[in-house]
C-alpha cells in the first residue's frame, strides 16, 4: 500500500502543485552606487590619523627604517619584515627598487651582505599634526646617501607613507 502512495506522489500534477514562483531580483545598482554604500563601513575601519600628542618620537624609527631600508636594497632583510612600518604603496615601490638591485646583483655575481653604515645627521619637520617629514644621511665606506621618509600617524603609531632613497 506505500508502494501505490509514493507512485502517486511522482505524478507530474503533484509534482507542479509543489512549485512556487522564485522571489524578486534584488534592484541592480550601478559600481559607483555600491561603492557609494560601502564608503562608510570602509571609512569606520581605513587606518584613522593620530594627532602629534599621541604619538611617540619618530627619531628612532627613523634612524631604524632608514638602516632596514638599505638593508633590503642591498639583499641582507627581507621587505616583509618592514611591512609594520610602511603602508602598500611604500611596499611596491621598494618592491621595484629590490628587484632592480637584486637583478643587478646577479649579473655581477655578488651575493647580498649586510651593508656596513653609519647613520649621520636627521633632519626633521613637522608640516602638520600628526606628520612627520625627514631626510636621514647614511654613510656607507664607499659613499654616503640621503634617505627622505615621509611618516604620517596612523592607528597610534607612524607609519611610512613615502621613502626615497637618494
Amino acid at each position: 500500500m506505500s508502494t501505490a502512495a509514493r507512485h502517486d506522489d511522482d505524478a507530474p500534477e503533484a509534482r507542479t502543485a509543489r512549485l512556487r514562483p522564485a522571489p524578486p531580483l534584488p534592484e541592480r545598482r550601478t559600481p559607483e552606487a555600491r561603492a557609494a554604500a560601502r564608503t562608510g563601513a570602509d571609512d569606520y575601519f581605513a587606518p584613522q590619523p593620530a594627532p602629534r600628542a599621541e604619538l611617540p618620537d619618530p627619531r628612532p624609527l627613523l634612524e631604524n627604517l632608514t638602516r632596514s631600508v638599505i638593508e633590503v636594497i642591498a639583499g641582507a632583510r627581507d621587505l616583509t619584515q618592514l611591512a609594520r612600518w610602511i603602508t602598500a604603496d611604500v611596499h611596491t615601490v621598494l618592491l621595484k627598487r629590490v628587484i632592480l638591485a637584486e637583478r643587478a646583483r646577479r649579473v655581477r655575481g655578488v651575493p647580498g651582505t649586510v651593508p656596513v653604515v653609519s647613520i649621520g645627521t636627521v633632519t626633521v619637520s613637522e608640516p602638520r599634526d600628526g606628520v612627520v617629514e625627514s631626510v636621514v644621511i647614511v654613510h656607507g665606506r664607499a659613499r654616503s646617501r640621503a634617505v627622505a621618509i615621509r611618516l604620517e600617524g596612523l592607528d597610534g603609531r607612524w607609519r611610512a607613507t613615502s621613502v626615497s632613497v637618494l
